[in-house]
């Protein structure tokens, strides 16, 4: 009978964390603590937060790459998969709380509000992304296409922030950190490759 693995301490970390952010959003709620306008205050904090844990799990690949930490792969599928869940809770509470499940008025924010246009590129991105998330679907899809599939989560972080960028208009001071710590794991992940292919006989 083959012995079950230890549940990883970092793995129980991550799902420990994860779910803080919608248990203090819930007590908040319940407290009344979101503001005068609630729902906008759960559509910041649910984006915020899937964005969060988005480049969270771009950043293992980065980190193993420098300093050769095989462990922290064991972050990446779940971070990808709570930024989905956090993302689709934005969502719903934009398309549910935000204009009551109302199609009419979903199509028309979609034409007129740029921001509602990328936001929702970037969750139909994560879409696949999260459906594919597990080594049989890898195992189905084959190494190669499943590796070029999920290289669009970078496009999804991208979008992301773009996303957020317009939505909070003029506030760009955390749309920029974002950006900023976006472009950094990209440039490493390219300029750490380049070097390991130039060094290849």
């Amino acid at each position: 009978m083959q012995e079950k693995r230890p549940f990883p301490p970092s793995q129980l970390l991550i799902h420990l964390l994860a779910w803080l952010p919608l248990l203090w959003l819930l007590w908040a709620y319940w407290q009344n603590q979101l503001g005068f306008n609630p729902v906008r205050a759960m559509t910041l904090r649910t984006g915020k937060t899937a964005l969060i844990l988005l480049l969270l799990s771009l950043t293992c690949t980065p980190l193993n790459l420098i300093f050769g930490w095989k462990w922290v792969y064991r972050l990446r599928r779940p971070s990808g998969v709570y930024a989905f869940f956090y993302a689709a809770l934005h969502f719903l509470t934009f398309v549910g709380l935000d204009y009551g499940f109302d199609l009419a008025l979903v199509g028309d924010a979609l034409r007129s509000n740029r921001f509602t246009l990328v936001g929702l590129a970037s969750f139909l991105i994560l879409l696949p992304l999260a459906a594919t998330s597990t080594r049989r679907a890898m195992l189905w899809m084959g190494e190669k296409r499943w590796r070029w599939l999920h290289r669009l989560s970078y496009l999804a972080a991208a979008l992301a922030v773009l996303h957020y960028a317009l939505l909070v208009r003029q506030y760009y001071t955390q749309p920029i950190i974002f950006g900023a710590v976006l472009a950094l794991l990209l440039g490493v992940r390219l300029v750490v490759r380049k070097s390991a292919s130039s060094k290849d006989p």
